[in-house]
């Protein structure tokens, strides 16, 4: 009986066009051979796109992943309990509610040490020593950052050009052009000092 069902779905589904006169043998052979048997009779066509449907959404799902991917190193994201911990008050007022620190106050205002700034959030390198520059403003200055480490992202009020680490997303100040300085991109990066951390050359 669950051949016979079997053999009437398929005829349901599929283009075959079967007379009274070769249905019986048909049957017959159908009842006695194995379910593999039924596949036979059906048109290359109807398998085709199922396989094809398969590999597609295979490929779809390989680049998904990808894109995903792309996204992923040096991303770090933690939860605001994470950051708390981890920070302290100061620093979590500035690198996570984008506070700004007294000026003339900060470790590295008047800082011209030989190393690497990194992300006192989560370390990742931002300012070579190299480019530290003395622009009076009462905040540690660079006239650029390490590529690809710092995004820029316009205030709302369209005044001011926000940086932040492009790993995790931490408040580093913000960015000023054509202001006159002697440097070779014309561009200083105000950032407060507590959004750093200095790593000497020769550690």
């Amino acid at each position: 009986m669950n051949k016979i069902m079997s053999f009437n779905n398929i005829l349901r589904t599929t283009p075959l066009s079967l007379s009274s006169s070769n249905t019986k043998p048909i049957i017959s052979h159908l009842l006695h051979s194995p379910p593999t048997s039924l596949f036979r009779l059906l048109p290359s066509k109807t398998v085709t796109p199922a396989v094809s449907f398969h590999q597609q959404q295979r490929r779809r799902l390989r680049g998904g992943v990808v894109a995903m991917a792309s996204h992923a190193p040096g991303s770090v994201q933690k939860s605001e309990e994470e950051w708390r911990a981890i920070l302290s008050p100061e620093q979590f007022r500035i690198l996570r509610q984008k506070g700004t620190e007294y000026p003339g106050t900060g470790e590295y205002d008047k800082f011209f040490g030989e190393g690497v700034y990194n992300c006192a959030g989560c370390g990742t390198p931002l300012y070579k020593s190299t480019t530290k520059f003395n622009s009076g403003c009462g905040w540690p200055a660079f006239f650029e950052g390490l590529p690809g480490a710092i995004n820029r992202t316009p205030d709302p009020d369209g005044r001011r050009i926000e940086i932040t680490c492009a790993a995790c997303g931490g408040h580093l100040g913000h960015i000023f052009k054509g202001e006159g300085f002697p440097t070779p991109t014309d561009e200083r990066h105000c950032v407060n000092s507590i959004s750093l951390k200095f790593v000497p050359a020769n550690s």
